[in-house]
């Protein structure tokens, strides 16, 4: 099955790239070039569609005054040659770097090659010349060349900084050139480039290593990634180069969009390869999502209109090939390592912050809150406790309900009831049985006359005697009701409308997912954020089954499970991510969740995530439950989501509020992604 177009990264609009620090010899132009044929070699073999070496690779870039010897421009162009010729038969875009004369002067240049043809030919711009940097005493700078050719081993090339590479077989697989001190520009060539319409922007470099040189170009290739949206490709020259006044690292880094695909090792005697596939595709979409990328290329005066493009063709691989990028199974949670605390710190104080300001406008004399011993109940009152606390009010000021209907688990109250208690809030009580027995018998519902029917009605009534109640608490107690649903309910439409738990004051939750709530949860359980007593309630509902606990337990005990109806969290946080955030394909969605999930040994999982929680899927549980997600999101639940209370944004994968990132019609059909789904996904 794995010849299904399906299992191709290239289908799913990624392209394989690499930077390559080969062993170079100083001045030795024959062992170079016997050296980036090795490299290409490997990175053809590992199906790579794009390879970046670094800046003057061919003769090695610390060569001083040898760069302006006859000999050397000479062995030079006769190399390239060799490497044109060569590559005929190697699946790579060859990123090359080397000295070319043109017109009585010398350019250091980055030369594009691919399957026999010498594509292009990339000046440098901007030359280096302060502290070690000599490079104006032997090159001219390219910064003014457009719509140039050059003569190369007599062929006439195109030659300029106006040249975007285009494929003719990856939709989206654009690429622009430059070198080294480029980027280190107050205006980098690239981001003209990418306003030019190119997705990969690439850097050949000789950069030396000093302390702290490592830091300042991922800052560069990070900013010029997230700015330009593209990705960055850096390649910069390693172990070979002479050392008699400089040392050499040999860092290769990718990024895309801000984030770090891949990296080298540094330092490496061996020759290194650094892949990662990029998502142009993403890239491309994001463009369009953001319309100050297209304003910035009116401004540039249409950078797309009056560059040149070189087209190629190549072969890149087909079948399944792997995916060689982080795909993160819980892309709402923060997982930077060394940022973990910081970023949780900062979810959680946004939703406090967005409280506190709500109390201060309403001038409100409590807040009402129902909690249930639940996840996301409990999430609410820990921001509201964090809310008082910063302003100054007592945490009676939380008024707190815990409110037992017919399938309330002694678990979950007891937690409840801990949890006010530990946490010092007004707390009480009320059994909504008797109400909503009331209710059932007023409009004649079966259960009312001894029958097991636990219908939607059934299930809604006491979810909207519950919020009915609260709301006429807070006018009881001059306060305000805060919601607790989460922004997976949102997504899924799994709330109750109108009189129910969709509606509220104010709700904290509803820009943070099911998957975050849990991580938060531990965050405050795990770092002393709340006393002793409350961070062991917390833990103990962490480890308590989610579930709306609205229709008893059957005959064998089995409680109901939300997650057995409409599908892990885990992954319908994932698919609403990919949809919602880079308006995703479900085919794609699919194939990034395959590659995410299907073996819970690969990858990573974030700090401190419980062992046995560590799940997997194949590919017949996702192409399943994507199917029931797209259903909901997109045909079922909208029309909750356009009513939804005011509430904080806090990851930038989005919110849902209609007043926000996500707009939409509530009268929609899922009909264009389930077809997308049913035609592009195999069953397993």
């Amino acid at each position: 099955m794995s010849a299904h177009p399906f299992y191709s990264m290239h289908e799913h609009g990624f392209v394989r790239v690499a930077t390559s620090t080969p062993k170079v010899r100083t001045a030795d132009v024959a062992f170079n070039r016997d050296a980036v044929l090795a490299e290409a070699q490997r990175a053809h073999e590992a199906h790579v569609d794009l390879l970046v070496f670094p800046e003057l690779c061919l003769s090695s870039y610390a060569i001083d005054d040898l760069h302006l010897q006859a000999a050397m421009i000479e062995a030079v162009e006769a190399a390239v040659a060799e490497i044109v010729h060569a590559s005929a038969d190697l699946s790579p875009v060859l990123l090359v770097g080397a000295a070319l004369p043109h017109k009585g002067r010398l350019y250091n240049c980055a030369l594009a090659i691919a399957h026999g043809r010498l594509l292009g030919v990339v000046p440098k711009s901007y030359l280096p010349n302060y502290r070690e940097f000599y490079e104006k005493r032997w090159f001219a700078s390219g910064k003014t060349l457009k719509g140039q050719t050059i003569r190369v081993n007599g062929q006439e090339v195109p030659f300029g900084v106006d040249l975007v590479f285009a494929s003719e077989v990856l939709p989206n697989f654009r690429f622009f050139i430059e070198i080294c001190e480029d980027i280190w520009a107050a205006t980098p060539p690239s981001s003209h480039g990418a306003l030019a319409g190119a997705t990969i922007l690439c850097n050949l470099s000789a950069s030396n290593i000093v302390i702290g040189k490592s830091d300042e170009r991922h800052l560069l290739c990070r900013s010029q990634s997230a700015r330009a949206t593209a990705a960055y490709i850096y390649s910069a020259a390693g172990h070979g180069e002479s050392t008699t006044d400089l040392a050499w690292d040999g860092q290769g880094i990718v990024y895309e969009l801000g984030d770090l695909l891949a990296e080298s090792e540094r330092f490496s005697l061996e020759a290194e390869l650094c892949i990662a596939d990029v998502d142009v595709d993403r890239i491309v979409m994001d463009r369009m999502r953001v319309p100050t990328f297209n304003d910035a290329a009116e401004v540039a005066g249409r950078p797309d209109e009056t560059f040149r493009t070189v087209r190629f063709r190549h072969a890149p691989a087909g079948g399944d090939i792997g995916l060689i990028r982080p795909v993160s199974r819980f892309p709402f949670v923060p997982s930077r390592a060394d940022k973990l605390d910081a970023d949780c710190y900062e979810a959680f104080n946004i939703q406090v912050d967005g409280l506190m300001r709500r109390i201060e406008a309403t001038g409100a004399k409590s807040m009402v809150i129902g909690i249930s011993g639940g996840l996301d109940s409990t999430h609410a009152l820990i921001v509201a406790a964090r809310a008082c606390d910063r302003l100054g009010l007592p945490r009676s000021f939380i008024r707190g309900y815990t409110m037992p209907g017919f399938a309330t688990s002694d678990g979950t109250k007891s937690n409840a009831w801990t949890l006010m208690n530990a946490v010092g809030i007004t707390a009480e009580e009320i059994d909504i049985r008797p109400a909503a027995t009331t209710m059932l018998q007023d409009i004649g519902h079966a259960f009312s006359n001894g029958e097991p029917v636990y219908d939607v009605t059934f299930e809604n009534v006491q979810a909207g005697l519950r919020t009915d109640y609260l709301f006429r608490l807070a006018n009881q107690h001059d306060g305000f009701v805060i919601g607790t649903g989460d922004l997976s309910e949102l997504a899924l439409g799994w709330c109750t409308y109108g009189v129910g738990d969709q509606m509220s004051h104010y709700t904290v939750n509803a820009g943070v997912p099911k998957t975050l709530i849990q991580y938060l949860i531990r965050w405050c359980a795990t770092t002393g954020q709340f006393g002793a007593e409350t961070e062991e309630v917390l833990l103990a509902i962490l480890g308590t089954e989610i579930s709306p606990e609205l229709v008893p337990a059957g005959a064998d005990g089995a409680i109901q499970s939300t997650e057995a109806k409409i599908g892990p969290y885990e992954l319908n946080d994932f698919f609403l991510h990919h949809v919602m955030r880079f308006g995703q394909k479900p085919s794609k969605v699919a194939f990034l969740a395959l590659h995410a999930w299907h073996d819970a040994a690969l990858g990573t999982w974030p700090a401190g995530f419980p062992e046995d929680r560590k799940n997997e899927y194949d590919l017949a549980a996702i192409r399943s439950w994507l199917e029931k997600f797209l259903r909901r999101f997109f045909a079922f639940s909208q029309f909750k989501r356009s009513a939804v209370p005011n509430g904080p944004k806090v990851s930038s994968g989005g919110a849902l509020s209609p007043r926000g990132d996500w707009r939409a019609p509530s009268d929609a059909s899922a009909a264009v992604w389930l077809a997308e789904l049913e035609a592009k996904v195999p069953i397993r």
